[in-house]
């Protein structure tokens, strides 16, 4: 079995009264893709938040690579390995989609941002920035202007983004979202190409989307994690049908 790459013990975060993740248990195995599903307000973007560190867990601990991170800033994490997108960074939408990811493999490098000397001048953040888009099959967009491509390419964009950073845990938070069937079908086949190559948190409404990328599923419920398994296992799970599958997203 593969090494726990992620894993949280009880962490918990409230406000005020309302307890958005209560006593959440979870781990991520080197290598897999491991889906977090749940109904609207279960909790789920709280707890991507945690794990990216824009929130701090009220208690609980949160460990990446055996190494304690609950207390450590975004950026620090991102230097670990651990990325989220779509809030890695924002797109610039005047610069060309090479632009943008060469910018990323910049900042990632930790050089300030030299706009007076263009970023696609200098090689050796090009090279690196075009394979990143290979990866995301937007090597033929790369002159275009961000804001000229289509939503979907828009995502794998940032997606290209995130992976600029050379990060061993890719955070995705809603990937397919607002897409149409065909954008759709082109963002699962290109997150199946990053199977076993990253490792991958996929927080998805679209159930179409998991059962075909995920290798584990775990289902939060009001902030609980009330089922963890293989897609076969969830599907047959009865709470999980009551609590989340019957219902639309």
């Amino acid at each position: 079995m593969s090494e726990v790459l992620l894993e949280t013990r009880q962490i918990r975060k409230s406000f005020g009264a309302l307890v958005a993740t209560d006593g959440v248990d979870f781990d991520v195995r080197e290598g897999e893709t491991h889906a977090v599903i749940g109904p609207n307000g279960a909790g789920k973007t709280t707890f991507i938040k945690q794990l990216s560190g824009e929130l701090r867990p009220d208690a609980g601990q949160i460990r990446f690579a055996g190494e304690d991170i609950t207390a450590l800033a975004v950026h620090k994490r991102t230097r670990q390995g651990l990325a989220r997108s779509f809030q890695i960074t924002s797109i610039y939408r005047d610069f060309s989609a090479l632009d943008n990811v060469a910018l990323a493999v910049q900042a990632h490098a930790g050089h300030s941002f030299r706009f007076w000397r263009p970023a696609r001048e200098d090689r050796n953040l090009t090279d690196p920035a075009l394979k990143c888009l290979q990866q995301v099959s937007l090597q033929d967009r790369a002159g275009v202007l961000a804001a000229n491509l289509s939503h979907g390419e828009q995502r794998q964009l940032e997606i290209a983004m995130a992976l600029a950073t050379q990060p061993r845990l890719l955070l995705l938070d809603e990937p397919v979202a607002g897409m149409g069937t065909d954008e759709s079908q082109r963002m699962v086949e290109l997150l199946s190409a990053l199977k076993g190559e990253k490792t991958i948190i996929l927080v998805e409404h679209d159930m179409d989307a998991v059962f075909a990328l995920a290798d584990r599923i775990s289902v939060l419920v009001y902030g609980r994690i009330v089922a963890t398994g293989t897609p076969a296992e969830i599907r047959a799970n009865q709470e999980v049908r009551a609590a989340y599958l019957g219902e639309d997203g």
